[in-house]
């Protein structure tokens, strides 16, 4: 857990700043997400002028989190326009849920050049050391605790709409409270949350039961792609660019679909193979079992915990199956 005197650091860094900046990782997650509008909403209320910046689209579930959207790079701005000041200028720089400079894209270049502090909340292992100050709890079961814990510390208020979002981001990085990264206290913090206005029924509802038909068709599609190996315990799957033209889904609506063949009572481990437009592999790992996702992703250059990792691997996608199944090979036999 973080110490009492690394908050102190956090906020005494927070507070003389007047402009701050605050981004995540490319294609947000639920963590990623409701992180930025906590510390929007709560630097806001403190008097600052708060930029969010996101690095790809929101997906379209964690929307309802957001009361106005953010501008998405190289989408709404550029990362020229960025550097130009066009966005404004800044004296902190907050990045929340990652610590890598591969899962900010573009937004590097402006580390690279700047001169501002900047402060990194996270919970993952994998680290690049980006910040000036960083808080980071690899047993925190998402950053969202990491957040909501900060908020404590300092006495800022948590309102509905922060409560509403730190909710959403621990119950996405637990799977809403189904992995094993779930915790007591993770528990009572969300049982704080709903105290402070949050309905689990509506959220569960916003946030899981509202598949687009175009997303329902995608994993439809993936689920025809379902191979299990090692009588049951690996499960493997893939969605090509064809799947996304025929279905008229995006990236973003693959999010959470690997946990689909992990209801098979057999299946320990779980990947998902997404053929990019880059042509690059997106690999997803998810592990319930003895193997550690992890290792393997961190083999590839990619990160993540040791029961969900993720990767971007060369093309084709048959050579990028046939690596990560090496792997899991090595770990189940």
């Amino acid at each position: 857990m973080i110490s009492k005197n690394d908050f102190q650091k956090a906020i005494d860094l927070i507070e003389p700043t007047k402009n701050v900046l605050i981004t995540t990782h490319a294609r947000p997650d639920g963590d990623a997400c409701g992180c930025v509008v906590a510390m929007t909403d709560a630097l806001t209320a403190l008097g600052k002028k708060v930029k969010p910046l996101m690095l790809s689209d929101i997906p379209q579930w964690y929307e309802f989190l957001f009361d106005q959207k953010p501008p998405i790079l190289d989408k709404d701005i550029s990362i020229d326009q960025i550097k130009q000041g066009e966005l404004g200028e800044f004296d902190l720089i907050i990045i929340l849920d990652t610590n890598s400079n591969n899962q900010l894209t573009d937004f590097a270049q402006i580390l690279e050049q700047n001169n501002k502090p900047v402060l990194i909340l996270d919970h993952h292992v994998t680290t690049d050391g980006l910040g000036d100050l960083e808080l980071i709890d690899t047993s925190a079961s998402a950053t969202a605790v990491i957040v909501f814990e900060l908020f404590k510390f300092a006495g800022w208020k948590i309102n509905q709409k922060v409560a509403n979002a730190l909710f959403a981001a621990i119950c996405t990085d637990t799977g809403w409270f189904q992995f094993n990264n779930t915790d007591s206290r993770s528990l009572r913090i969300c049982a704080e949350l709903i105290d402070a206005g949050v309905n689990p029924t509506r959220m569960y509802h916003d946030m899981y039961q509202n598949f687009s038909a175009q997303r329902f068709a995608l994993m439809t599609a993936m689920l025809d792609s379902l191979e299990l190996h090692f009588d049951g315990r690996y499960a493997t799957q893939y969605l090509l660019q064809s799947d996304f033209e025929k279905t008229g889904a995006n990236f973003n609506d693959t999010e959470n679909l690997i946990d689909q063949c992990r209801k098979i009572k057999t299946v320990e481990v779980a990947s998902l193979f997404v053929e990019l437009p880059d042509n690059k592999i997106k690999v997803s790992l998810r592990s319930s079992g003895p193997v550690d996702v992890r290792k393997i992703a961190q083999k590839f250059n990619g990160g993540g915990h040791t029961k969900a990792a993720g990767i971007h691997m060369p093309a084709p996608i048959e050579n990028a199956k046939k690596l990560i199944y090496d792997e899991v090979a090595k770990q189940l036999t």
